[in-house]
């Protein structure tokens, strides 16, 4: 099973830490910090990305913390 990747997106009371093939987020907080924080351990245990949406919703910022080849191909 491929990991899931953990998006923090914003919703009216605060930010949330969805997975990416979820209707609903696995947790809510009053900070976008703490959102981060909590995407951060589920991505590190589960092997994945967390990506970081802004209060537009677009995507800020994206870090990985699954099995990356490195160097990169291409």
């Amino acid at each position: 099973m491929k990991p899931k990747n953990q998006h923090v997106v914003p919703r009216p009371n605060g930010w949330a830490v969805k997975p990416e093939t979820n209707q609903r987020a696995t947790s809510i907080h009053r900070t976008q910090r703490q959102a981060i924080d909590a995407a951060r351990k589920a991505a590190i245990n589960s092997g994945s990305e967390v990506i970081i949406h802004g209060r537009g919703g677009r995507i800020r910022e994206r870090s990985s913390y699954g099995n990356d080849p490195f160097p990169p191909r291409g």
